[in-house]
Protein backbone atom coordinates (compact mmCIF):
# COMPACT_ATOMS: atom_id res chain seq x y z
CA UNK A 1 0.00 0.00 0.00
CA UNK A 2 2.82 2.34 -0.77
CA UNK A 3 2.04 5.87 -1.87
CA UNK A 4 5.49 6.23 -3.47
CA UNK A 5 5.25 3.04 -5.47
CA UNK A 6 6.52 4.73 -8.60
CA UNK A 7 10.05 4.32 -7.24
CA UNK A 8 9.70 0.53 -7.01
CA UNK A 9 8.36 -0.33 -10.36
CA UNK A 10 10.22 -1.70 -13.34
CA UNK A 11 11.23 0.41 -16.30
CA UNK A 12 7.78 1.27 -17.59
CA UNK A 13 6.78 2.77 -14.29
CA UNK A 14 9.54 5.25 -13.68
CA UNK A 15 7.53 8.15 -15.05
CA UNK A 16 6.37 10.73 -12.55
CA UNK A 17 2.81 10.72 -11.33
CA UNK A 18 0.46 13.14 -13.00
CA UNK A 19 0.51 16.63 -11.58
CA UNK A 20 -3.05 17.17 -12.77
CA UNK A 21 -5.10 18.45 -9.81
CA UNK A 22 -7.94 16.52 -8.26
CA UNK A 23 -11.42 18.06 -8.34
CA UNK A 24 -12.44 20.39 -5.56
CA UNK A 25 -14.39 17.61 -3.88
CA UNK A 26 -14.74 14.41 -5.89
CA UNK A 27 -16.88 12.78 -3.23
CA UNK A 28 -19.69 15.28 -3.76
CA UNK A 29 -20.25 14.62 -7.45
CA UNK A 30 -23.64 13.25 -8.46
CA UNK A 31 -24.77 10.62 -10.94
CA UNK A 32 -27.49 11.34 -13.52
CA UNK A 33 -28.58 10.72 -17.10
CA UNK A 34 -27.91 7.46 -18.99
CA UNK A 35 -25.51 4.54 -18.91
CA UNK A 36 -25.20 2.29 -15.85
CA UNK A 37 -22.84 0.43 -13.61
CA UNK A 38 -23.27 -2.87 -11.79
CA UNK A 39 -25.86 -1.42 -9.41
CA UNK A 40 -27.95 -0.03 -12.26
CA UNK A 41 -27.31 3.64 -11.45
CA UNK A 42 -26.86 5.90 -14.47
CA UNK A 43 -23.20 6.41 -15.41
CA UNK A 44 -23.00 8.35 -18.67
CA UNK A 45 -19.18 8.57 -18.43
CA UNK A 46 -18.72 4.86 -17.75
CA UNK A 47 -17.30 3.91 -21.14
CA UNK A 48 -14.92 6.88 -21.20
CA UNK A 49 -13.76 5.93 -17.71
CA UNK A 50 -13.15 2.35 -18.81
CA UNK A 51 -11.18 3.77 -21.74
CA UNK A 52 -9.16 5.98 -19.35
CA UNK A 53 -8.31 3.06 -17.07
CA UNK A 54 -7.33 0.84 -20.00
CA UNK A 55 -5.18 3.65 -21.41
CA UNK A 56 -3.46 3.91 -18.02
CA UNK A 57 -2.67 0.18 -18.05
CA UNK A 58 -1.49 0.33 -21.67
CA UNK A 59 0.87 3.21 -20.84
CA UNK A 60 2.94 0.68 -18.91
CA UNK A 61 3.87 -1.28 -22.03
CA UNK A 62 7.65 -1.32 -22.44
CA UNK A 63 10.18 -3.23 -24.49
CA UNK A 64 12.74 -3.11 -21.67
CA UNK A 65 13.04 -6.61 -20.30
CA UNK A 66 14.19 -8.11 -17.04
CA UNK A 67 13.82 -5.24 -14.55
CA UNK A 68 12.23 -5.67 -11.12
CA UNK A 69 10.84 -3.40 -8.47
CA UNK A 70 10.97 -4.69 -4.88
CA UNK A 71 9.16 -3.58 -1.73
CA UNK A 72 9.93 -4.91 1.74
CA UNK A 73 7.99 -3.98 4.88
CA UNK A 74 9.87 -4.02 8.18
CA UNK A 75 8.33 -4.41 11.64
CA UNK A 76 10.07 -2.28 14.27
CA UNK A 77 10.11 -3.46 17.89
CA UNK A 78 11.71 -2.66 21.22
CA UNK A 79 14.10 -5.19 22.71
CA UNK A 80 11.15 -6.82 24.51
CA UNK A 81 9.33 -7.07 21.14
CA UNK A 82 6.74 -4.38 21.93
CA UNK A 83 5.72 -2.35 18.87
CA UNK A 84 7.57 0.86 18.05
CA UNK A 85 4.94 3.51 17.36
CA UNK A 86 5.01 6.61 15.21
CA UNK A 87 4.75 9.22 17.94
CA UNK A 88 6.97 7.96 20.76
CA UNK A 89 10.34 9.68 21.39
CA UNK A 90 12.28 7.23 19.19
CA UNK A 91 9.34 6.23 17.04
CA UNK A 92 9.15 5.99 13.30
CA UNK A 93 8.77 9.74 12.79
CA UNK A 94 12.11 10.15 14.60
CA UNK A 95 13.60 7.32 12.51
CA UNK A 96 12.55 9.03 9.28
CA UNK A 97 14.26 12.20 10.47
CA UNK A 98 17.46 10.22 11.07
CA UNK A 99 17.22 8.93 7.51
CA UNK A 100 16.72 12.36 5.94
CA UNK A 101 20.41 13.19 5.39
CA UNK A 102 20.61 10.15 3.07
CA UNK A 103 17.01 10.42 1.79
CA UNK A 104 16.48 14.17 1.31
CA UNK A 105 13.09 14.11 -0.47
CA UNK A 106 10.53 14.31 2.34
CA UNK A 107 6.74 13.80 2.32
CA UNK A 108 4.55 15.48 4.96
CA UNK A 109 0.84 15.48 5.67
CA UNK A 110 -1.04 18.83 5.92
CA UNK A 111 -0.42 18.90 9.68
CA UNK A 112 3.33 18.67 9.18
CA UNK A 113 3.81 15.03 10.18
CA UNK A 114 6.71 13.39 8.35
CA UNK A 115 5.41 10.35 6.47
CA UNK A 116 8.18 9.36 4.09
CA UNK A 117 11.65 10.10 2.75
CA UNK A 118 13.18 9.25 -0.61
CA UNK A 119 16.11 9.51 -2.97
CA UNK A 120 16.39 8.44 -6.61
CA UNK A 121 15.47 4.77 -6.88
CA UNK A 122 14.55 4.31 -3.21
CA UNK A 123 11.62 5.46 -1.06
CA UNK A 124 10.99 4.84 2.64
CA UNK A 125 7.34 5.06 3.63
CA UNK A 126 5.16 4.05 6.55
CA UNK A 127 2.41 1.46 6.59
CA UNK A 128 -0.65 1.97 8.83
CA UNK A 129 0.83 0.84 12.18
CA UNK A 130 4.31 2.29 11.53
CA UNK A 131 5.73 -0.64 9.58
CA UNK A 132 8.67 0.81 7.66
CA UNK A 133 8.77 0.00 3.96
CA UNK A 134 11.67 0.31 1.55
CA UNK A 135 10.52 0.49 -2.07
CA UNK A 136 13.45 0.27 -4.48
CA UNK A 137 14.26 -0.19 -8.14
CA UNK A 138 14.00 -0.76 -10.97
CA UNK A 139 16.80 -3.31 -10.86
CA UNK A 140 18.19 -5.09 -13.88
CA UNK A 141 20.77 -6.88 -11.71
CA UNK A 142 19.95 -8.82 -8.55
CA UNK A 143 23.32 -7.79 -7.12
CA UNK A 144 22.17 -4.17 -7.16
CA UNK A 145 18.93 -5.09 -5.40
CA UNK A 146 20.86 -7.00 -2.76
CA UNK A 147 23.19 -4.05 -2.17
CA UNK A 148 20.24 -1.65 -1.82
CA UNK A 149 18.35 -3.70 0.76
CA UNK A 150 21.40 -4.77 2.74
CA UNK A 151 22.60 -1.18 2.85
CA UNK A 152 19.24 0.03 4.15
CA UNK A 153 19.15 -2.67 6.80
CA UNK A 154 22.62 -1.72 8.01
CA UNK A 155 21.52 1.91 8.22
CA UNK A 156 18.46 0.94 10.27
CA UNK A 157 20.57 -1.16 12.64
CA UNK A 158 22.94 1.77 13.15
CA UNK A 159 20.02 4.06 14.00
CA UNK A 160 18.03 1.61 16.13
CA UNK A 161 20.77 -0.10 18.14
CA UNK A 162 21.65 2.83 20.42
CA UNK A 163 17.98 3.38 21.37
CA UNK A 164 17.18 -0.25 22.13
CA UNK A 165 15.09 -1.02 19.08
CA UNK A 166 15.23 -3.75 16.44
CA UNK A 167 14.04 -4.34 12.89
CA UNK A 168 12.24 -7.59 12.06
CA UNK A 169 11.37 -9.05 8.66
CA UNK A 170 8.47 -11.37 9.44
CA UNK A 171 4.96 -11.64 8.06
CA UNK A 172 3.08 -10.73 11.24
CA UNK A 173 3.91 -8.85 14.41
CA UNK A 174 5.42 -11.30 16.94
CA UNK A 175 3.68 -10.03 20.10
CA UNK A 176 1.01 -7.39 19.51
CA UNK A 177 -2.69 -7.63 18.76
CA UNK A 178 -3.87 -5.44 15.92
CA UNK A 179 -6.60 -3.63 17.83
CA UNK A 180 -4.10 -2.28 20.32
CA UNK A 181 -1.63 -0.92 17.77
CA UNK A 182 -1.45 2.82 17.11
CA UNK A 183 -2.20 4.08 13.60
CA UNK A 184 0.11 6.68 12.12
CA UNK A 185 -1.42 10.16 11.57
CA UNK A 186 -2.39 9.67 7.95
CA UNK A 187 -5.92 10.55 6.88
CA UNK A 188 -5.99 7.80 4.24
CA UNK A 189 -5.36 5.14 6.86
CA UNK A 190 -7.98 6.51 9.25
CA UNK A 191 -10.63 6.05 6.56
CA UNK A 192 -9.34 2.63 5.54
CA UNK A 193 -9.38 1.49 9.16
CA UNK A 194 -13.00 2.67 9.52
CA UNK A 195 -14.14 0.92 6.35
CA UNK A 196 -12.15 -2.32 6.59
CA UNK A 197 -12.76 -2.61 10.33
CA UNK A 198 -16.48 -2.73 9.63
CA UNK A 199 -15.93 -5.48 7.03
CA UNK A 200 -14.21 -8.02 9.28
CA UNK A 201 -11.69 -8.48 12.07
CA UNK A 202 -9.07 -9.19 9.43
CA UNK A 203 -9.04 -5.62 8.04
CA UNK A 204 -7.24 -4.16 11.05
CA UNK A 205 -5.02 -7.26 11.17
CA UNK A 206 -3.92 -6.62 7.60
CA UNK A 207 -3.31 -2.93 8.16
CA UNK A 208 -1.63 -3.03 11.56
CA UNK A 209 -0.09 -6.45 12.07
CA UNK A 210 1.12 -7.73 8.71
CA UNK A 211 4.20 -7.13 6.59
CA UNK A 212 5.02 -8.30 3.08
CA UNK A 213 7.54 -8.64 0.29
CA UNK A 214 6.30 -7.49 -3.12
CA UNK A 215 7.97 -7.85 -6.51
CA UNK A 216 6.91 -5.90 -9.61
CA UNK A 217 7.47 -6.86 -13.24
CA UNK A 218 7.01 -5.21 -16.64
CA UNK A 219 4.95 -6.26 -19.64
CA UNK A 220 5.70 -5.72 -23.33
CA UNK A 221 2.17 -5.76 -24.79
CA UNK A 222 -1.46 -6.19 -23.74
CA UNK A 223 -1.37 -9.96 -24.43
CA UNK A 224 1.87 -10.21 -22.43
CA UNK A 225 0.24 -8.28 -19.58
CA UNK A 226 -2.83 -10.52 -19.49
CA UNK A 227 -0.71 -13.66 -19.72
CA UNK A 228 1.56 -12.63 -16.86
CA UNK A 229 -1.43 -11.58 -14.75
CA UNK A 230 -3.08 -14.97 -15.16
CA UNK A 231 0.12 -16.91 -14.50
CA UNK A 232 0.97 -14.79 -11.46
CA UNK A 233 -2.47 -15.44 -9.96
CA UNK A 234 -2.02 -19.17 -10.58
CA UNK A 235 1.34 -19.01 -8.80
CA UNK A 236 0.06 -17.06 -5.79
CA UNK A 237 -0.63 -20.14 -3.61
CA UNK A 238 2.82 -21.56 -4.42
CA UNK A 239 4.58 -18.27 -3.70
CA UNK A 240 2.64 -17.95 -0.44
CA UNK A 241 3.87 -21.35 0.70
CA UNK A 242 7.47 -20.89 -0.40
CA UNK A 243 7.60 -17.48 1.35
CA UNK A 244 5.57 -18.37 4.46
CA UNK A 245 7.17 -16.48 7.36
CA UNK A 246 4.33 -15.89 9.86
CA UNK A 247 4.62 -18.28 12.81
CA UNK A 248 2.55 -16.02 15.09
CA UNK A 249 -0.89 -14.43 14.75
CA UNK A 250 -2.28 -11.88 17.21
CA UNK A 251 0.37 -12.67 19.80
CA UNK A 252 -0.19 -16.45 19.77
CA UNK A 253 1.24 -19.40 17.83
CA UNK A 254 -0.64 -19.71 14.56
CA UNK A 255 -3.36 -22.33 14.17
CA UNK A 256 -2.58 -23.07 10.50
CA UNK A 257 -0.05 -22.29 7.80
CA UNK A 258 -0.14 -19.23 5.52
CA UNK A 259 -1.51 -16.75 8.06
CA UNK A 260 -1.52 -13.82 5.62
CA UNK A 261 -3.46 -15.87 3.05
CA UNK A 262 -6.37 -16.09 5.48
CA UNK A 263 -6.07 -12.41 6.42
CA UNK A 264 -6.28 -11.25 2.81
CA UNK A 265 -9.08 -13.68 1.95
CA UNK A 266 -11.40 -12.19 4.59
CA UNK A 267 -10.14 -8.61 4.69
CA UNK A 268 -12.46 -7.26 1.98
CA UNK A 269 -13.80 -9.55 -0.76
CA UNK A 270 -14.67 -6.49 -2.89
CA UNK A 271 -11.02 -5.58 -3.44
CA UNK A 272 -8.81 -8.51 -2.39
CA UNK A 273 -7.98 -12.00 -3.62
CA UNK A 274 -8.66 -12.66 -7.30
CA UNK A 275 -9.76 -10.11 -9.87
CA UNK A 276 -13.12 -11.58 -10.97
CA UNK A 277 -12.72 -13.55 -14.18
CA UNK A 278 -8.97 -13.01 -14.46
CA UNK A 279 -8.33 -16.73 -14.97
CA UNK A 280 -10.88 -17.01 -17.78
CA UNK A 281 -9.60 -17.20 -21.40
CA UNK A 282 -11.72 -14.21 -22.48
CA UNK A 283 -10.58 -11.83 -19.74
CA UNK A 284 -9.37 -8.44 -20.96
CA UNK A 285 -8.32 -5.06 -19.61
CA UNK A 286 -11.83 -3.63 -20.00
CA UNK A 287 -13.11 -6.21 -17.53
CA UNK A 288 -10.33 -5.25 -15.14
CA UNK A 289 -11.33 -1.59 -15.53
CA UNK A 290 -15.00 -2.40 -14.83
CA UNK A 291 -13.91 -4.20 -11.66
CA UNK A 292 -12.20 -1.01 -10.44
CA UNK A 293 -15.26 1.11 -11.20
CA UNK A 294 -17.71 -1.19 -9.41
CA UNK A 295 -16.18 -1.40 -5.92
CA UNK A 296 -16.68 1.11 -3.09
CA UNK A 297 -14.02 3.80 -3.24
CA UNK A 298 -13.44 4.16 0.54
CA UNK A 299 -11.74 7.48 -0.12
CA UNK A 300 -11.30 9.90 -2.97
CA UNK A 301 -8.88 12.80 -3.25
CA UNK A 302 -10.26 16.30 -2.81
CA UNK A 303 -8.63 19.68 -2.27
CA UNK A 304 -10.77 20.64 0.72
CA UNK A 305 -9.62 17.89 3.10
CA UNK A 306 -6.99 16.09 0.97
CA UNK A 307 -9.06 12.90 1.28
CA UNK A 308 -12.83 12.50 1.45
CA UNK A 309 -14.56 9.32 2.65
CA UNK A 310 -17.05 7.63 0.34
CA UNK A 311 -18.69 4.22 0.20
CA UNK A 312 -19.98 4.94 -3.31
CA UNK A 313 -18.29 3.15 -6.18
CA UNK A 314 -15.70 4.87 -8.33
CA UNK A 315 -18.15 4.49 -11.21
CA UNK A 316 -20.79 6.46 -9.32
CA UNK A 317 -18.37 9.10 -8.10
CA UNK A 318 -17.11 9.77 -11.61
CA UNK A 319 -20.43 9.08 -13.32
CA UNK A 320 -20.56 12.46 -15.08
CA UNK A 321 -17.02 12.91 -16.35
CA UNK A 322 -13.88 11.07 -17.37
CA UNK A 323 -11.35 10.39 -14.62
CA UNK A 324 -7.97 12.09 -14.78
CA UNK A 325 -4.84 9.96 -14.79
CA UNK A 326 -4.21 10.89 -11.14
CA UNK A 327 -7.70 9.67 -10.23
CA UNK A 328 -7.16 6.43 -12.11
CA UNK A 329 -3.84 5.90 -10.31
CA UNK A 330 -5.54 6.43 -6.96
CA UNK A 331 -8.40 4.06 -7.81
CA UNK A 332 -5.94 1.32 -8.82
CA UNK A 333 -4.05 1.80 -5.55
CA UNK A 334 -7.20 1.16 -3.50
CA UNK A 335 -7.38 -2.50 -4.57
CA UNK A 336 -5.32 -5.12 -2.76
CA UNK A 337 -5.67 -8.20 -4.92
CA UNK A 338 -3.05 -10.95 -4.73
CA UNK A 339 -1.63 -9.59 -7.98
CA UNK A 340 -2.28 -5.92 -8.78
CA UNK A 341 -2.08 -4.14 -12.10
CA UNK A 342 -0.92 -0.55 -12.38
CA UNK A 343 1.54 0.39 -15.12
CA UNK A 344 3.40 -2.74 -14.00
CA UNK A 345 2.34 -6.03 -12.43
CA UNK A 346 2.76 -6.18 -8.67
CA UNK A 347 3.01 -9.71 -7.21
CA UNK A 348 1.94 -9.43 -3.57
CA UNK A 349 1.50 -12.72 -1.64
CA UNK A 350 4.94 -13.20 -0.05
CA UNK A 351 5.47 -12.49 3.64
CA UNK A 352 8.19 -10.08 4.73
CA UNK A 353 11.44 -12.03 4.53
CA UNK A 354 15.08 -11.69 5.59
CA UNK A 355 17.16 -10.05 2.84
CA UNK A 356 18.72 -13.23 1.38
CA UNK A 357 15.23 -14.65 0.91
CA UNK A 358 13.91 -11.38 -0.53
CA UNK A 359 16.55 -11.51 -3.24
CA UNK A 360 15.98 -15.24 -3.72
CA UNK A 361 12.26 -14.61 -4.22
CA UNK A 362 13.06 -11.81 -6.67
CA UNK A 363 15.31 -14.27 -8.54
CA UNK A 364 12.46 -16.78 -8.65
CA UNK A 365 10.09 -14.21 -10.14
CA UNK A 366 12.69 -12.96 -12.60
CA UNK A 367 13.62 -16.43 -13.79
CA UNK A 368 9.99 -17.42 -14.31
CA UNK A 369 8.54 -14.28 -15.89
CA UNK A 370 11.40 -12.92 -17.99
CA UNK A 371 12.16 -16.11 -19.92
CA UNK A 372 10.00 -16.88 -22.97
CA UNK A 373 10.39 -20.65 -22.68
CA UNK A 374 9.37 -20.52 -19.01
CA UNK A 375 6.24 -18.53 -19.81
CA UNK A 376 5.31 -21.24 -22.30
CA UNK A 377 6.01 -23.93 -19.70
CA UNK A 378 3.85 -22.13 -17.12
CA UNK A 379 1.07 -21.78 -19.67
CA UNK A 380 1.17 -25.54 -20.21
CA UNK A 381 1.15 -26.25 -16.47
CA UNK A 382 -1.68 -23.89 -15.58
CA UNK A 383 -3.78 -23.81 -18.76
CA UNK A 384 -6.81 -25.38 -17.05
CA UNK A 385 -6.54 -23.46 -13.76
CA UNK A 386 -9.55 -21.26 -12.97
CA UNK A 387 -10.42 -18.99 -10.08
CA UNK A 388 -12.05 -21.74 -8.02
CA UNK A 389 -8.89 -23.83 -8.36
CA UNK A 390 -6.74 -21.00 -6.99
CA UNK A 391 -9.00 -20.65 -3.96
CA UNK A 392 -9.02 -24.42 -3.43
CA UNK A 393 -5.22 -24.39 -3.57
CA UNK A 394 -5.10 -21.77 -0.82
CA UNK A 395 -7.37 -23.93 1.37
CA UNK A 396 -5.24 -27.01 0.82
CA UNK A 397 -1.99 -25.21 1.63
CA UNK A 398 -3.34 -23.56 4.78
CA UNK A 399 -4.35 -27.01 5.99
CA UNK A 400 -1.45 -29.20 4.84
CA UNK A 401 1.48 -27.08 3.64
CA UNK A 402 3.95 -29.13 1.64
CA UNK A 403 1.77 -32.18 2.14
CA UNK A 404 -1.03 -30.71 0.02
CA UNK A 405 -2.07 -31.36 -3.55
CA UNK A 406 -2.49 -28.27 -5.75
CA UNK A 407 -3.97 -28.21 -9.25
CA UNK A 408 -4.09 -32.00 -9.21
CA UNK A 409 -0.42 -32.48 -8.31
CA UNK A 410 1.64 -32.66 -5.10
CA UNK A 411 2.57 -29.08 -4.28
CA UNK A 412 6.12 -30.21 -3.48
CA UNK A 413 6.52 -31.34 -7.09
CA UNK A 414 5.18 -28.03 -8.39
CA UNK A 415 7.54 -26.08 -6.11
CA UNK A 416 10.48 -28.17 -7.36
CA UNK A 417 9.38 -27.40 -10.90
CA UNK A 418 9.26 -23.65 -10.21
CA UNK A 419 12.80 -23.70 -8.84
CA UNK A 420 14.06 -25.73 -11.79
CA UNK A 421 12.41 -23.45 -14.35
CA UNK A 422 13.62 -20.29 -12.65
CA UNK A 423 17.17 -21.57 -12.46
CA UNK A 424 17.12 -22.19 -16.18
CA UNK A 425 15.71 -18.72 -16.82
CA UNK A 426 18.54 -16.91 -15.01
CA UNK A 427 22.04 -16.33 -16.25
CA UNK A 428 24.94 -18.08 -14.56
CA UNK A 429 25.80 -15.06 -12.41
CA UNK A 430 22.34 -14.82 -10.88
CA UNK A 431 21.45 -18.48 -10.37
CA UNK A 432 23.09 -18.67 -6.91
CA UNK A 433 20.57 -16.10 -5.62
CA UNK A 434 17.90 -18.82 -5.87
CA UNK A 435 19.68 -21.00 -3.32
CA UNK A 436 18.00 -19.80 -0.08
CA UNK A 437 14.49 -20.56 -1.35
CA UNK A 438 15.66 -23.65 -3.22
CA UNK A 439 17.05 -25.13 -0.01
CA UNK A 440 13.78 -24.51 1.83
CA UNK A 441 11.82 -26.15 -0.97
CA UNK A 442 14.16 -29.14 -1.12
CA UNK A 443 13.75 -29.63 2.64
CA UNK A 444 9.95 -29.12 2.38
CA UNK A 445 10.31 -26.39 4.97
CA UNK A 446 9.21 -22.79 5.43
CA UNK A 447 10.75 -20.06 7.53
CA UNK A 448 7.60 -20.05 9.66
CA UNK A 449 7.91 -23.78 10.22
CA UNK A 450 11.53 -23.41 11.26
CA UNK A 451 10.56 -20.70 13.74
CA UNK A 452 7.83 -22.89 15.22
CA UNK A 453 10.33 -25.65 15.87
Amino acid sequence: MTDLATTTMPSSATEKKSAEPFPEDSSQETSEETGSGCAGRPQPARESNIDAIVAYFESGITQTSGELGIELEHILVHEDLRPVTYSEPHGTQWILRQLQPDFPQATYDPEGDLLGVARPGEAVTLEPAAQLELSAGPFSRLADAEASFLGFERTLQRILGPVGERVLTTGYHPTAQAAGMELIPKRRYQFMNLYLGAKSLFGPCMMRGSASTQVSIDYSSVPDCLRKLRLAFALVPLFSLMCDNSPVFEGKPRSHELVRTEIWRHCDPDRCGLVPGVMDPGFDLRRYAAFLLDAPAILVPCKKEQWCYSERTFGDIYAQRTMTRAEVEHAASMFFTDVRLKTYIEIRPADALPIPYVISYAALVKGLFYDAANLDALDALFSDVRGADVEAAKDALMESGYGARVYGRPVADLADCMIRLARGGLDEEERPYLDPLAKLVAARETLAGRAER
